[in-house]
C-alpha cells in the first residue's frame, strides 16, 4: 500500500497511460477515470480511458473535453475496481498488467504494482479530486463535472450512509469551480425515459419479501428488457427500489445479462451487511451497497440468494 503522494509522483514520471474502469461501468469509475484522463492531458501527457461493456449515452458529456490520442500505452491505472473479474471483457488482457490500482472498496483484491485504497472515501472520485490537487493541476469546469458526477452517483445525491462531511466539502468546492451540478443531477436521478418508466413497472411486479419482511428482491430478464424496448445500458436506479422499503435490512437487485449470469446489487440499511453478503458469491463493496455475478438460471439464482440472506440474517 502506498500513500497519495507517492501515487501522484508515480503518475508525473509516466507519460503513456491507460485507465480502465470497471465492467458495466457507473458515474464513480468513469467520472473517477475521465477527470484523471483529463488531468494528465493537461500535464502534457498521453492518457486514455478504457472501458468493458457497454457505457450509457448520459455519461457522454464526461468525455466531450477529451483529446483522442493515439499512442503505445506504457502505465496501466485502474479505479474504482476492486477485483479482477470487474474488469470484464478487459480481465484477460489487463488483469496482470496492472500498475496503479486506485480504489475505495475496502474488500480490494487486485493485484496491481502499486495499490492505493482508502476505505472511508464516498468514492473514487473524492481520491482522484485529491490527487489531482497533489499533482498540481487546475480543476476545470470539465473536470469538475467529472469528479461530481462520481461522487453524486456513489453517494445517491448524497444520501447514502457513506455520504460524509468531506464528500460535502469537495462537492462545495467543484460547485465554486464551475461543475454544472444541476444539469449532472437532473441527468443521473431525475430524468427518464418512457422506456425506463416501462420496465420499472415491470420490476415493481417481481418484488417479493422474504426473511419476515427484512429481505426485499427484485429482478430483470433479457425478456423484460426486450418488451420494454430498452437496452441493458440504460437500466440503472433500479437497486435502490427494494432497500427504500420499511422494514427491508437487505434489498437484492438481480439482472440478468446475455452470458446467463445474474449481476447482482445488494443494498442494505443497518442492521446488514451487503459486502459480507456478497462476499459469499466472490464479490465485495462497502457494508452499505455491494455487488457480484452469480451464473444460473432465475430460479436457481433466487433461491441461492434467499438461502444465503437467510444464512446472514
Amino acid at each position: 500500500m502506498t500513500d497519495l503522494k507517492t501515487v501522484a509522483e508515480i503518475l508525473r514520471a509516466q507519460d503513456n497511460i491507460e485507465i480502465l474502469t470497471h465492467h458495466y461501468p457507473d458515474g464513480d469509475t468513469l467520472g473517477s477515470a475521465y477527470a484523471l484522463c483529463l488531468a494528465l492531458q493537461s500535464m502534457g501527457k498521453n492518457a486514455r480511458v478504457v472501458t468493458s461493456g457497454i457505457v450509457a449515452h448520459k455519461y457522454d458529456y464526461l468525455k466531450s473535453s477529451m483529446q483522442m490520442q493515439i499512442f503505445e500505452a506504457e502505465f496501466v491505472v485502474s479505479v474504482d475496481v476492486a477485483a479482477a473479474t470487474l474488469l470484464g471483457d478487459n480481465q484477460r488482457e489487463y488483469e496482470d498488467k496492472i500498475d496503479l490500482c486506485i480504489d475505495h472498496h475496502g474488500t480490494n483484491s487486485l493485484e496491481a504494482r502499486h495499490i492505493y485504497v482508502e476505505a472511508d472515501a464516498a468514492a473514487a472520485a473524492e481520491i482522484i479530486y485529491a490527487l489531482i490537487i497533489e499533482m498540481g493541476v487546475v480543476i476545470t469546469p470539465e473536470i469538475a463535472n467529472c469528479i461530481y458526477t462520481g461522487i453524486s452517483t456513489d453517494t445517491g445525491c448524497f444520501r447514502y450512509t457513506n455520504t460524509t462531511p468531506r464528500t460535502h466539502r469537495i462537492a462545495a468546492e467543484l460547485m465554486s469551480l464551475r461543475a454544472d451540478w444541476q444539469k449532472v443531477n437532473a441527468k443521473m436521478f431525475e430524468i427518464k425515459s418512457r422506456e425506463q418508466l416501462r420496465l420499472e413497472r415491470m420490476v415493481y411486479r417481481t418484488l417479493d419479501y422474504f426473511c419476515d419482511g427484512k429481505v426485499a428482491l427484485i429482478y430483470t430478464t433479457m425478456d423484460m428488457l426486450k418488451d420494454a424496448g430498452i437496452r441493458d445500458d440504460e437500466v440503472e436506479g433500479l437497486a435502490s427500489i427494494p432497500k427504500s422499503i420499511e422494514g427491508v435490512l437487505l434489498g437484492i437487485t438481480m439482472r440478468e445479462k446475455e452470458d446467463g449470469s445474474f449481476k447482482i446489487s445488494v443494498r442494505s440499511n443497518e442492521g446488514a451487511n451487503a459486502a459480507e453478503f456478497c462476499g459469499l458469491f466472490g464479490g465485495g463493496g462497502h457494508p452499505a451497497a455491494a455487488g457480484c455475478t452469480v451464473f444460473g438460471d432465475l430460479d436457481t439464482v433466487r433461491e441461492r440468494l434467499i438461502s444465503a440472506a437467510k444464512g446472514i440474517l
